[in-house]
Order: structure tokens, then C-alpha cells, then sequence
């Protein structure tokens, strides 16, 4: 799809969707693993991610509101290490709430919010150019984790990624490092990174977030199934699978899971996909740092760890990444 101006003068919009044949592969491949897995990029169609911004609001979640409360009150800050004039970058963006906490005070030359729910981020961009009428928004729909690109020129200036969230957990260690590392091609030596990451902290406040007694996280999860069915010609009920999430000490990682009740064979693409009753559809991860394993993670992904935020619990943290001199 071609670079279209929306109904805002400042908001841009280009579609970068990844083809249906490449989804369907990705979720075939996950179901023949020995353990049934699902990338949990598949939560994230307009549904699940109106389910996610729904998990924030909840009393038992804590990353969300505990995050935001750092961003708000190191703004100026923050502001100072990102320069003014600068790009910034926002994969997997969402409603884009809590760049809002920082655009006033960073006043970037233009901001790229990236997302793969092509409805979501078309409206989410629209709400926020109106609210920033002075801001350059040039949201891109794409899947951040594979290649992607822009088709126009954006302005000069710094380029900051800016990765709140704790996203960076859903990715294995290794991974993660890979992306980091892979970062620093596209946002060059004088680059940065401003990254939220949660805590290792007791078990009972990590279950008790991704558990919440209202439900949505459950509801949130089942979600999936939905869109595999959509993506991969596939007919799971979800009626037929519970929500289980569990904190792995050892590895120091939430982990998500759909249960099947009942012993069931499942239509995907035209084949079958059998799941004895208790086994388990392994949908996220969600990693813990301590802070010390987290700075080692990136500078072997070849960054300096020049500023981290906290709060009083220490529950969270909010770091500056600046690219290191080769």
C-alpha cells in the first residue's frame, strides 16, 4: 500500500502487512512442535489489542501504570539524553500511550509508531496527530520483528528507538540480544535506545498480573485462537481451551499457555493438529531481568547502559541505551 495522508494533515500511513501464506507457514510450524506453540504476535488484530490496552487498566497489572509513572517524572530527563529534533521510533506501539508522556518535553521532529493491526494503528495514529497537531506521525504498519522499511524520506535527526512495555521480554535472552544488536544498524552510530524492562520480583505479584481476577488477561489469551483461525484457515474453539499462566523461577519468565480441555483434533489449512486433554498451546514468554543481567544483555549487544529509572518498589525500570563506539 502506498504512503496515504490520513484525515489529519501531520498523520501518515503506509501498510506493510506481511501476506497471509507467510502467517499461515509460521502458525503450521508452531503446532508441529513437539511443545504447540503460537508467536505471540498473533494476539495483536484490533480485538486483542483493545483486550491488551483492557489488561493495563487492571489492579492486579502493575508494568503499565508503573512504567508510565517513571516516564512522567523523568520526562525532562530523559528529554536531555534523546536531544531535541530527534526521530522517534516505536515498535509495537499500539494506542501510542505512553509516548504521550514524553512528546511535550523530547518534542521529536517526527514520530514512527509501529504496529501489525493495521485498524488499530490507523486509528491510534489519528488520535494522536489531532491531540500533537504539531507532530510529524508516520505510522507503519508491519510486523517490527521482520525487515521493515519506510517509503518516504523522514526528517533528519536522531534516531531513537523507544521500546517501553517490557516487550523486549517476550523475546528468549538470545533473541533479544539479536534484536538489540540489529537495532544499531538502522539507527546508526549516534543511535539510542530508550527501553522499559520488568524486574524479577516474588511470584506472587508476577502470577497475580498475568491471573487478573477480572478475567481479561484469560480473555486476551483465548483471542489467539481467533486469529489463527483467521490467518491459517484453522477451527479452534475456544470454548475448548482454558488460560493457564505460570511464573517459571528457573528461567525466570511468566509463561502463557492455552489447555486443552478435552482430547480434540483441530482443522488447520486443510490438515489435522491432534491435543490430548491438559496439553498445552504455549502462546508467551514473558522474561524478568535482574538489573545486572540486563546490562550485561546489552552491552553484549553492543550498547552502554547510560541511564536507568526505577521506581521506589523496584518493580520496574526504564533505561537509556546508547549506541557503543566500535
Amino acid at each position: 500500500m502506498p504512503v496515504t495522508a490520513a484525515r489529519v494533515d501531520n498523520v501518515f500511513f503506509e501498510d506493510q502487512q506481511p501476506e497471509s501464506g507467510d502467517s499461515r507457514a509460521e502458525v503450521i510450524a508452531g503446532l508441529e512442535q513437539p511443545q504447540k506453540r503460537a508467536n505471540p504476535k498473533y494476539f495483536y488484530d484490533e480485538r486483542g489489542s483493545g483486550l491488551f490496552e483492557q489488561i493495563t487498566r487492571q489492579p492486579e497489572y502493575y508494568p503499565t501504570r508503573t512504567e508510565m509513572a517513571i516516564l512522567r517524572r523523568h520526562a525532562g530527563d530523559i528529554a536531555r539524553l534523546c536531544g531535541r529534533g530527534c526521530v522517534l521510533i516505536e515498535p509495537g506501539s499500539g494506542s501510542s500511550e505512553k509516548v504521550r508522556l514524553l512528546l511535550s518535553s523530547v518534542r521529536p521532529a517526527a514520530y514512527i509508531p509501529l504496529d501489525i493491526s493495521a485498524a488499530f494503528l490507523y486509528q491510534s495514529a489519528l488520535k494522536l496527530g489531532r491531540e500533537f497537531p504539531w507532530l510529524q506521525v508516520h505510522a507503519i504498519c508491519a510486523d517490527f520483528a521482520d525487515r521493515w522499511y519506510t517509503q518516504t524520506d523522514l526528517p533528519a535527526g536522531r534516531r531513537i528507538i523507544f521500546y517501553p512495555g517490557s516487550t523486549i521480554g517476550n523475546m528468549e535472552p538470545a533473541v533479544a540480544r539479536e534484536f538489540l544488536a540489529e537495532q544499531r544498524g538502522w539507527i546508526g552510530a549516534d543511535g539510542a535506545v530508550l527501553i522499559g524492562v520488568d524486574l524479577d520480583k516474588p511470584e506472587d505479584v508476577l502470577n497475580a498480573a498475568y491471573n487478573d481476577a477480572g478475567g481479561v488477561t484469560a480473555e486476551f489469551n483465548l483471542n489467539i485462537l481467533n486469529t489463527i483461525n483467521r490467518v491459517a484457515g484453522a477451527d479452534f474453539d475456544t470454548r475448548q481451551f482454558s488460560h493457564r499462566a505460570v511464573y517459571n523461577k528457573p528461567l525466570q519468565r511468566i509463561e502463557m499457555h492455552l489447555v486443552s480441555e478435552i482430547s480434540q483434533t483441530v482443522q488447520v489449512d486443510g490438515g489435522a493438529v491432534t491435543f490430548a486433554s491438559g496439553e498445552t498451546l504455549h502462546t508467551e514468554n514473558s522474561y524478568k531481568y535482574t538489573l545486572e543481567d540486563f546490562k550485561a544483555l546489552v552491552e553484549a549487544a553492543g550498547y552502554t547502559l547510560q541511564k536507568s529509572w526505577l521506581d521506589d518498589r523496584r518493580l520496574f525500570s526504564v533505561h537509556f541505551l546508547s549506541v557503543r563506539d566500535s
